[in-house]
């Protein structure tokens, strides 16, 4: 039976995007604002903020402006109508409509606000301001249009009709009773009732798209994610790329220092002495003679770290013993992890019997 070899290009699997998106790719999506969010959430959870604003505070609203429009009236039906009259009733009335209606407009503010905060936190990119006529070509939009994604801002924008009007019906349904017998009832008492059933109907039409909301934002970020992987090659040209950035390098260094200046200090606490200088040095030893052959350094800083290794050992009651000239010595000639020399071992063993002298009298 003949067989038959096929070729396989493994470049090709290489170029297949695969990989989630490194740190540095979303950092450097997002300046360009290529970030994950759902522009309906903050507008959903503005309006939920309106409609319960006036169902908290409505009556108190439409009664100061009730006041406010009789008093205009009462005050102003004898005036002479002449132009300067009527533009400075009209700016006051403005005024005072404004001032009335502020403190709802402030809060669908910081609502919207807020929520698109709590998405992608502080943004801001001068660029997106800018005029690019890119924007204008028709044939990009014709593209945008037919996308998945503008297929799926379709279907969505439909499901949101449908919802809304199908909460709108059931509310109407629900009140048709009360909507009935307001027709027989006093015009303020009328306007009550459906103001009241208007405010259900907003507060529940709003918990219903926010709801919707969550499902798009959860959406978005799929989306998001999808778009933004990597290939094993893209990540391969990114590495050397960062490697060649001094501005990178020097962040992923520092980075690294912190991290391992924090993997330190919480070592610590487990050290059985901190020997000092007093002030300019101090390293933290810790031996278990079951697991080691001799006390190792687990931490050590000069200055402002050796005063931090000092804080935390009194705060885990971690002996602190002064020897100016073993401090400097451990110091300058150990690093993390190894095990104190024969040299030093005469007058770490003192040390270290004092410890378990004092431990053993606690």
């Amino acid at each position: 039976m003949a067989r038959v070899h096929y070729s396989l290009d493994l470049q090709y699997f290489a170029g297949e995007k695969t990989e989630k998106a490194t740190p540095h790719k979303r950092e450097e999506g997002r300046k360009k604002g290529q970030v994950f969010k759902s522009t309906d959430l903050s507008t959903a959870v503005s309006l939920l903020a309106f409609f319960l604003y006036f169902r908290l505070a409505g009556g108190q609203v439409i009664q100061r402006l009730a006041e406010m429009m009789s008093s205009y009236y009462s005050r102003n039906l004898s005036m002479a109508v002449t132009e300067l009259n009527l533009h400075e009733l009209f700016v006051s009335l403005s005024f005072q409509v404004l001032k009335l209606l502020l403190p709802v407009l402030i809060i669908a503010i910081v609502v919207a606000a807020g929520a698109q905060m709590m998405q992608i936190g502080f943004l801001f990119l001068p660029n997106m301001l800018l005029f690019k006529g890119e924007r204008l070509d028709p044939l990009k939009g014709l593209k945008r249009i037919y996308s998945l994604r503008g297929i799926m801002e379709l279907l969505k924008s439909m499901l949101k009709i449908l919802i809304i009007g199908i909460i709108a019906f059931s509310v109407l349904w629900l009140y048709r009773q009360s909507i009935v017998q307001s027709a027989s009832q006093p015009l303020s008492e009328s306007i009550r009732t459906m103001a009241s059933i208007m405010l259900t109907m907003g507060i529940t039409v709003s918990i219903a798209l926010i709801a919707l909301s969550v499902l798009d934002y959860l959406y978005q970020k799929y989306d998001y994610e999808k778009n933004m992987r990597m290939s094993k090659q893209d990540i391969k040209d990114e590495f050397k790329t960062i490697e060649g950035n001094p501005q990178i390098k020097s962040k992923l260094k520092e980075r690294q220092r912190q991290m391992a200046l924090n993997r330190m200090m919480q070592e610590v606490p487990n050290a059985d002495v901190i020997i000092t200088n007093p002030t300019h040095f101090a390293v933290a030893l810790k031996y278990d003679k079951k697991e080691m052959d001799a006390p190792k350094v687990i931490a050590k800083g000069a200055d402002l770290i050796a005063k931090r290794i000092k804080e935390i050992a009194r705060e885990n009651q971690v002996t602190i013993v002064e020897r100016k000239p073993l401090a400097r010595a451990l110091y300058h000639d150990l690093e993390i992890g190894e095990s104190i020399p024969e040299q030093f071992f005469k007058a770490v063993a003192e040390i270290l019997a004092y410890v378990y002298r004092l431990r053993r009298k606690i």
